[in-house]
């Protein structure tokens, strides 16, 4: 299967004709298993006025997928669906808080954090304050740390800078999926995190920090004191250390140190 970001306009995904005529929703067909337990139904506003009514088997766990650019949103479902997951569209935060009931505890969603209307910001401080209780993916523009940051503290159970890869997408969901809350990480991942940055250098830890807070290479440069091309050096040497292929890997190495030493702090 090739990268959703590699197909469509613009990088935002390739728009399935199936989904289109099934109002956005695209369903496996049940086995005789699945049909023979019993099943609830579930309201959902994909896009426009239609609802659309999608049957889902009670041990069956929706993937609720959130984007107002309707190619990527289409895109998504039909690569969830066709990995073997659940999954239902809503053209916009307001459209899937209108559906889904506040008591909702299965499932996970996926959401775009710049959107017309309610913003995957707004979406995440309404799901920690009114619920429902689900772990949230945002998807996050390239280099846009400082927001990502934001959707972390405000609960986001993981972000993915676009442009992204199926597997990267379809790996996040997934691990939403079996854990809940604040288990995002065994302890066993935190401490070998922590051992990883206690391996930097004074020098690297700084400049660590200032990547992680959203700068760029000249400004980390300029308050430092030193050369941009230093601090690429310092910035290829904070990677290697700590195992980090991006710059998101890096935002949520730094997201859980800070959590652990919160806690430690209590």
């Amino acid at each position: 299967m090739r990268d959703l970001a590699s197909r469509g306009k613009n990088g935002h995904g390739l728009e399935s004709p199936a989904l289109r005529r099934d109002a956005g929703v695209r369903r496996r067909q049940p086995g005789a298993a699945a049909v023979s337990r019993r099943k609830r139904m579930l309201s959902t506003r994909p896009a426009g006025d239609n609802f659309v009514e999608v049957t889902v088997t009670d041990d069956a766990a929706m993937v609720y997928v959130i984007d107002d650019d309707e190619a990527l949103r289409d895109s998504i479902v039909f690569l969830l669906t066709t990995s073997g997951l659940e999954a239902a569209p809503y053209d916009g935060a307001e459209a899937f808080f209108a559906a889904v009931p506040r008591d909702t505890v299965e499932g996970c969603i996926v959401s775009d954090v710049r959107m017309p209307g309610m913003s995957g910001i707004e979406l995440l401080k309404r799901l920690k304050s009114d619920g429902p209780d689900l772990p949230a993916i945002v998807i996050t523009g390239h280099g846009d740390v400082p927001l990502a940051v934001e959707a972390m503290k405000l609960g986001a159970f993981d972000f993915i800078e676009k442009p992204f890869d199926d597997e990267s997408l379809l790996n996040a969901v997934r691990t939403a999926l079996t854990c809940r809350g604040e288990e995002r990480r065994e302890d066993g991942d935190r401490e070998a995190l922590l051992t990883r940055i206690a391996t930097l250098t004074p020098r690297e830890r700084e400049v660590f920090n200032g990547l992680v807070e959203g700068h760029p290479n000249k400004t980390i440069a300029h308050d430092l004191g030193i050369s941009p091309r230093t601090v690429e050096i310092y910035r290829a040497n904070v990677m290697t250390k700590l195992q980090a292929g991006s710059l998101s890997e890096l935002v949520r190495i730094a997201f859980v140190a800070e959590g652990t030493a919160r806690t430690a702090a209590r």
